[in-house]
């Protein structure tokens, strides 16, 4: 008994869903939770403000929902569209400094809701019975419609971010081939390109930032 039950311990598993890596298009559904941030650069010229700023970004959490579409290039290519919904949420944090020796903290919120259209090149390692290895590059397009760019001004204190965002993704999961589906969990990174900020110079929030650029993780799910 002791001989045999090494023998059976090194039976192959059977191999779900063999066919599967042949069709040269199918389609999913993505669930994840996103933590959006921004990178801060502030302005040069910050201790000549009213005020002497230090200003300090705080990401916060939020959630995703997108539909995958995935084009089959080659046994290990793959070219993946996942247009997705976005709720996100981040925070700028200034520390004031003003006549008073004790430095005051404000802290202004900003929320995002995101459509955004990543496109992807995926690739694949070999893969071993029910599972596979994948990397991911490419850029993402998102459209914040939550956007206050041509707010008028009501709140003078108001940080306004632009409605168009560009970027590039960097990602990383493993394939599980399940009986009747495949389920991939997924990390990606994406870093902005373009400056989302608004410059208004009567705004001192506004105005002691040179640019800012967005910044996502995303820990995700897919269903294919």
């Amino acid at each position: 008994m002791c001989l045999l039950n090494p023998a059976f311990g090194q039976r192959p598993k059977p191999e779900n869903l063999r066919k599967y890596d042949q069709q040269w298009i199918h389609f999913g559904f993505l669930l994840g939770i996103n933590h959006a941030d921004f990178f801060v650069r502030a302005n040069p010229n910050i201790k000549d403000l009213d005020s002497v700023y230090v200003v300090e970004s705080q990401g916060e959490s939020g959630f995703s929902l997108g539909i995958v579409s995935n084009l089959r290039m080659g046994p290990y290519f793959d070219l993946r569209l996942i247009p997705s919904l976005s709720f996100s949420q981040r925070a700028l944090e200034y520390t004031l400094v003003g006549n008073s020796s004790i430095p005051k903290l404000r802290t202004k919120q900003i929320e995002s809701t995101f459509l955004d259209f990543p496109i992807t090149v995926k690739y694949k390692s070999v893969r071993v019975q029910n599972g596979r290895a994948f990397l991911l590059a490419g850029g993402r397009y998102s459209i914040d419609l939550a956007s206050q760019k041509d707010v008028s001004k009501e709140d003078e204190d108001l940080i306004k971010l632009k409605k168009h965002d560009y970027s590039y993704e960097l990602g990383f999961g493993i394939d599980f081939y399940l009986k009747y589906f495949k389920f991939s969990p997924v990390l990606t990174l994406s870093i902005g390109m373009n400056d989302m900020l608004v410059k208004e110079e009567s705004n001192l929030f506004s105005s002691s930032i040179d640019k800012l650029f967005s910044k996502v993780f995303l820990v995700a799910v897919t269903f294919e």
